[in-house]
């Protein structure tokens, strides 16, 4: 009954249904129990979530033309789905992309082979603002620039596709670990029923990671999480993560660099710290590195790490890889450093750069995604068909002025999810974020932060542009259908 009039299109796969309108079997215990509920019992269930995230404060920041405005970040009850088969392609798929971008990250910074073998333009590279020429020779531990990676996945109808990587200082983990908690809360007899994976054992994976990477091999070494402050669109995430690993949470001005060694002030005085997770951006860490006006970062830690005395997780400079035009490159890289094919494919996409690339995007801006290379959260993009005449035109300028700060790409009819919209279900966009660690080993907890594109007809899921997020449930091998 409740699922009556919930609307099905054949060229946009739904993570509930197939097309004839029959549950898939892995959703199957799930939709007979959303069957079941009266629209009371749904009420309840999404004012119970809705509690949740606000008594715990777990919101984000959207900046406006004037001001930052503080934001619950909006939260659907209805989990989505996934076998354990289709799980497991997933994180193979993940694992060989993340090898290989450190591949890249450690041979652009050093030797260059990739530039030299004709794989990868030389310009592409040296005039990405994302490159930092201050890392060349720089070195990690095990060759390790991207600890953790949060990849954008979307689903078709003939499978998985990367969306982009988030190399830098990718959040979100912190919505996937209270999404689990409220549905867990709002669902308990189908959550166990469907012998869901846990995924709250992320903290102490990452922690795992991180302590992997400390330098000479350390056995027991200090953590630290680098925070720009209180005004950071994802602090609540910097503190959840802080006790989650159980660091300290710092900023600049806590930390001192003496004699290339890294310390924290404590009330007890200076103490060492070993690894730092970073979530400030590479221009503003280390003011005598890089921007020198920087009142966030502090002096001389870049010198520490180069000295091999601290880590840095994500390493300054990994930018560079998840750079909207680098992506392109992705599956190159991995058949030039893993001799493999990808297991994930990219969407398609344009080089605005390239003359013919250029043409193609101009004459056909009314069917396609435009992008900026370096802008993120949903900024700086328009959605052809969704946009007027008027604005088209307006970013057809922007890109023959610059043709090189943008890609296109073809509108992908992305897979769809119920939500629980007015007390209805209605079917929305949605996409996945999950989390690869990694360290000595590779980590993927069975789970990542869903987007959703709460908005009807919307492709954009960016809580930032209205979109929303829910819960993943990957289920266990037992379940498989």
């Amino acid at each position: 009954m409740n699922f009556d009039n919930y609307s099905l299109e054949p060229s946009i796969y739904d993570e509930m249904f197939l097309p004839g309108g029959e549950p898939r079997p892995e959703a199957q215990v799930l939709y007979e129990a959303l069957s079941e509920l009266s629209g009371q019992d749904l009420a309840a269930i999404q004012g119970r979530v809705n509690r949740t995230f606000s008594s715990e404060s777990i919101s984000f920041t959207v900046y406006g033309d004037a001001e930052a405005e503080e934001r619950i970040i909006p939260v659907d009850p209805i989990p989505r789905v996934i076998q354990a088969g289709d799980w497991e392609s997933l994180s193979l798929g993940l694992e060989q992309r993340v090898r290989a971008l450190n591949n890249f990250l450690e041979d652009i910074y050093g030797p260059a082979r990739i530039i030299s073998d004709g794989v990868i333009p030389a310009d592409m590279i040296l005039e990405c603002p994302q490159f930092r020429p201050e890392m060349r020779d720089f070195s990690q531990p095990y060759g390790v620039w991207v600890a953790v990676c949060g990849t954008d996945i979307i689903r078709v109808n003939d499978g998985f596709r990367v969306l982009e990587d988030n190399l830098r200082v990718p959040s979100g983990v912190s919505y996937m670990i209270a999404n689990r908690k409220a549905a867990k809360a709002s669902l308990p007899r189908v959550y166990r029923s469907c012998r869901v994976q846990e995924v709250e054992q992320y903290g102490a994976a990452l922690q795992a990671t991180l302590k992997e990477l400390a330098p000479y091999g350390k056995p027991d070494p200090s953590l630290a999480l680098m925070t720009p402050g209180v005004y950071n669109s994802a602090y609540y995430e910097h503190m959840f993560l802080a006790r989650e690993i159980g660091a300290e949470l710092v900023e600049g001005n806590d930390l001192v660099v003496r004699d290339r060694v890294v310390y924290m002030r404590t009330t007890e005085g200076l103490r060492q710290v070993d690894v730092i997770y970073r979530r400030i951006d590479d221009d503003f860490i280390d003011p005598s590195v890089f921007r020198e006006d920087s009142l966030l970062g502090a002096p001389g830690i870049i010198e520490a790490a180069r000295a091999g005395n601290v880590t840095l997780a994500n390493a300054p400079g990994t930018g560079v890889a998840d750079d909207k035009s680098v992506y392109v490159y992705v599956p190159d890289m991995i058949r030039y450093y893993l001799g493999q094919e990808p297991l994930l494919k990219n969407v398609d996409t344009y080089l605005c750069r390239r003359p013919q690339d250029l043409e193609f995007t101009l004459d056909n801006l009314a069917d396609l995604v435009v992008k900026r290379v370096g802008e993120s959260g949903g900024y700086g993009m328009i959605i052809g068909p969704h946009a007027t005449r008027e604005e088209r035109d307006d970013y057809a300028r922007a890109v023959r002025a610059d043709p090189a700060q943008f890609i296109s790409q073809p509108v992908q009819s992305f897979s769809r999810a119920p939500c629980l919209i007015d007390g209805a279900f209605e079917p929305r966009h949605v996409d996945l974020r999950p989390f690869i660690l990694n360290g000595l080993q590779t980590r993927i907890v069975p789970g990542a932060f869903c987007r959703v594109a709460l908005r009807r007809g919307s492709l954009v899921v960016n809580s930032s542009q209205g979109g929303g997020g829910k819960d993943v449930w990957v289920l266990g091998d037992d379940q498989e259908a």
